[in-house]
């Protein structure tokens, strides 16, 4: 087992013992307001809490179960919402990218570059984030087993970039189900890279609704206390101030007025984890 290489997105750090970091934000940027509003009151929660904190939000989501479903402002103007967060709220800022062309665009941008699972194979776009010496998270596809992703994390590593993070999302179970093995989170730990637990598209039920996915959000908070119990360096979720009226993954956001309290629980099973 290789011991974890900690590293530092500004002042937030991951793979620290005993430090938990969180991830969050809205599943897409529905308008500037909505993106910094939800922005300010996480940073504000995980101030109080203790926790340090990384915006996310996307861009674009190209991956929508029907054509018809909102992706999001774009590139070019999502951008320059994101770059108005992190100057604004101080924290840095994590957005999907698609191709190598957008990873060139956004790598100036971004503080943390995301491979998203369907793409988290892709050796060009592996390359390419790696090179920007951002920080790279790569979804671990809902098709791959842990041990898979140890190709992953040498693809980016072969650049010189150590800063590697890889989100456990779950694992497809039959049509239209995911589960979580928390075996996955000690199994990638030992490649020596942090490991960060996807709380909220864990608990969703891809296409499940036909047109779009559903989800469970009600085991969010269950998910993400075994994942840290676990050894998870870091959570990641999508949280709204109403999930029923979310742009896109409503079903698994967790809703803005229960995140304090989770984060305090959070805490605490880290401390003895």
């Amino acid at each position: 087992m290789k011991k974890i290489k900690s590293f530092r997105c500004g002042r937030v750090p991951f793979g620290q013992a005993k430090q938990l970091t969180l991830i969050a934000g809205p599943c897409v940027i529905e308008s500037e307001a909505h993106a910094m509003r939800h922005a300010k009151k996480i940073a504000a929660i995980c101030k109080s809490v203790g926790i340090p904190y990384v915006f996310k939000a996307s861009y674009d989501k190209a991956n929508r179960t029907s054509i018809h479903s909102y992706r999001g402002p774009g590139i070019k103007e999502g951008l320059r919402i994101l770059r108005k967060i992190k100057q604004e709220v101080g924290v840095p800022i994590l957005s999907d990218v698609h191709s190598v062309e957008e990873i060139i665009a956004a790598g100036p941008v971004l503080d943390i570059l995301q491979i998203p699972a369907f793409l988290c194979r892709q050796t060009d776009m592996l390359v390419e984030a790696a090179k920007t010496g951002k920080v790279v998270n790569v979804k671990k596809g809902q098709f791959l087993s842990p041990w898979d992703v140890k190709n992953i994390i040498e693809k980016i590593k072969v650049t010189g970039n150590q800063r590697v993070l890889i989100t456990e999302r779950g694992f497809s179970f039959g049509y239209g189900n995911l589960v979580s093995d928390f075996r996955a989170i000690p199994i990638v730990r030992s490649f020596g890279v942090p490991v960060v637990f996807d709380a909220t598209h864990s608990v969703q039920l891809p296409g499940g609704k036909g047109a779009s996915s559903d989800g469970q959000r009600e085991f969010i908070p269950t998910l993400a206390k075994c994942a840290v119990a676990a050894g998870a360096d870091a959570v990641f979720m999508e949280v709204h101030e109403n999930p029923a009226k979310a742009l896109s993954d409503g079903p698994n956001n967790l809703p803005l007025k229960d995140l304090k309290v989770l984060l305090k629980q959070l805490k605490q099973i880290k401390k003895v984890a």
